[in-house]
């Protein structure tokens, strides 16, 4: 089941690849990528996944993985099992090329465990000697 939370994304078409971070939070999706940001709604039902995604340039200069200047509309299925989903995304500007990715569920790092005892003062005195050489 897609859960809340942030995942690492690749996607790629016939004509290129990228990598981007997606953030899923109660029904709602967004992320960005180098060239693009996208929002929108998804929908969950068991393993089972579905979205409709807006795209909003951020950087110009070259076209989407879809061979495009413009702003998308994706229409995307997928399936999750795990912390690993697999998805299709096509949309209608584009029609016939289909984008394939993955998204990998990043975990929060484990809190510190606390310290129970209290390290004690620095003493350089204590400290092991070298021996003399004489000259």
């Amino acid at each position: 089941m897609l859960k809340d939370g942030t995942y690492a994304a690749w996607f790629k078409t016939p004509l290129d690849q990228g990598t981007g971070i997606v953030h899923l939070a109660d029904g709602e999706i967004w992320g960005r990528d180098s060239l693009m940001t996208y929002h929108g709604v998804c929908k969950i039902d068991g393993e089972r996944f579905t979205a409709t995604v807006s795209t909003k340039r951020h950087t110009d200069g070259r076209a989407t993985i879809f061979g495009v200047d413009d702003e998308l509309t994706l229409e995307i299925e997928g399936i999750c099992a795990g912390k690993i989903a697999t998805y299709t995304a096509t949309t209608a500007k584009v029609p016939g090329v289909v984008l394939q990715g993955t998204l990998i569920r990043t975990e929060q790092p484990s809190p510190a465990p606390e310290r129970t005892a209290q390290i004690p003062a620095f003493n350089p005195d204590k400290l092991p000697k070298l021996p003399t050489r004489s000259r």
